[in-house]
Order: structure tokens, then C-alpha cells, then sequence
């Protein structure tokens, strides 16, 4: 799977990702992309699934009509040793996720 991580998720997280070929917004150029805007660019870029911690996106975007899937993540804060407890829970979810669908860990 494809996976784009959002810039407030913290970058070395994409070393924890494992089997799945995960890019950072930083990374690609997107940074301070808005959320609407970003995910038209990844899908447009061939990503399956975006992975967030930004808690508004599910208010802020139509979720029945999202181009790629969405995943919410919900950590203590946006430190990496907070966001590791929820890996094994994504990377369960990234293994039958629906195109298209929101999903939120944590």
C-alpha cells in the first residue's frame, strides 16, 4: 500500500510502517498543503491512504466522498514515542482497508 504520512505526523514514524511504501508530506514537497488540497494531490500521486493526527479532518472534509482513504490517528501528542503504541493497530488496519473509507486508531 501506499501510504502518505500528513506533516503533523512526526517523519522518522515512516520507519515504523513496515511493508508499505510510505512517503512524508515534507518529503514530496507538500508541506503547509491544506487538507482538501492534499488529498486531491495524493490520490492524483497514486496514494492509497493518507495517515493523519490532525483530529479536524474528519469535520473539515466530506468523508463519503474522499479520494483516498483516511486514517485518523490518535496519540497523547504528536511525539513519536506517543504515536508508536498505535502501529501494530495501523498496521492492522492498513491491511483491510476499504478504498475510500476513514478509519481512526487510537
Amino acid at each position: 500500500m501506499k501510504v502518505l504520512l500528513d506533516e503533523c505526523v512526526v517523519q522518522d514514524y515512516r520507519h515504523d510502517v513496515v511493508g508499505h511504501d510510505v512517503y512524508t508530506a515534507g518529503y514530496l514537497g507538500w508541506a503547509g498543503v491544506k487538507n482538501g488540497k492534499l488529498l486531491a494531490a495524493a490520490a492524483a500521486a497514486g496514494f492509497d491512504v493518507l495517515v493523519t493526527t490532525d483530529r479536524g479532518i474528519e469535520h473539515q472534509q466530506n468523508l463519503a466522498t474522499l479520494p483516498l482513504s483516511v486514517v485518523l490517528l490518535r496519540p497523547a501528542s504528536n511525539d513519536l514515542e506517543d504515536i508508536r503504541p498505535l502501529t501494530g493497530e495501523l498496521l492492522r488496519i492498513l491491511t483491510n482497508l476499504p478504498q475510500r473509507s476513514f478509519a481512526a486508531v487510537g
